[in-house]
């Protein structure tokens, strides 16, 4: 849940003061967390809750406070939706990677590979795309992806991006990707 709150407000949750852009950036890196975005953002989410939802606490790490706030509401507007229709909220005992499989889940036809050329390829239907430069992945090169979204701005940018093994793609969605389809 919360990192479906967190999504809907991914890509304005930093802000970066010309004046303090050193001091935002150290702030952005430090929420870092391996596997990707998603990972980040639900890292983010985490550190607010431990805080209280401390609206000092988003000034001090150089977060969008209303933003947060946005992305609370979400979360609890999903979560009294399931109470209305009788599912139980459960933590996920898979850590990580149960949540990357629970996104790749949700994303599987954003999906990309890397390429020789270290630019990526969306599997499908094949497209050039990059990985955005506000990005937690941005300087490394995963194989594979799966991206909640493009942005064409120079280029096609991926945005909200976690890293993914390709089985995950055969296992999940075996009536979209064939074994053919993650082979090298």
């Amino acid at each position: 849940l919360s990192s479906c709150g967190m999504l809907q407000i991914g890509a304005s949750i930093f802000y970066r003061p010309k004046e303090r852009a050193m001091h935002a950036d150290n702030a952005r890196v430090n929420f870092h967390k391996p596997g990707g975005d998603h990972m980040t953002l639900l890292n983010v989410w985490t550190q607010w809750q431990e805080a209280n939802f401390s609206t000092q606490w988003c000034y001090e790490n150089f977060i969008q406070v209303r933003s947060m706030r946005k992305a609370r509401d979400i979360r609890e507007q999903i979560e009294n939706l399931m109470e209305r229709v009788e599912l139980e909220l459960t933590s996920n005992p898979q850590g990580d990677d149960g949540i990357c499989k629970s996104i790749t889940a949700g994303f599987f036809y954003h999906t990309a590979k890397l390429q020789k050329t270290l630019d990526y390829r969306t599997v499908k239907h094949p497209q050039t795309v990059h990985i955005h430069p506000s990005s937690s992945l941005h300087g490394s090169q995963p194989r594979w992806v799966v991206y909640h979204e493009l942005v064409f701005t120079s280029k096609e940018f991926m945005r909200q991006i976690i890293e993914i093994k390709p089985e995950w793609l055969v296992d999940i969605a075996p009536h979209y990707y064939k074994k053919k389809d993650i082979e090298d």
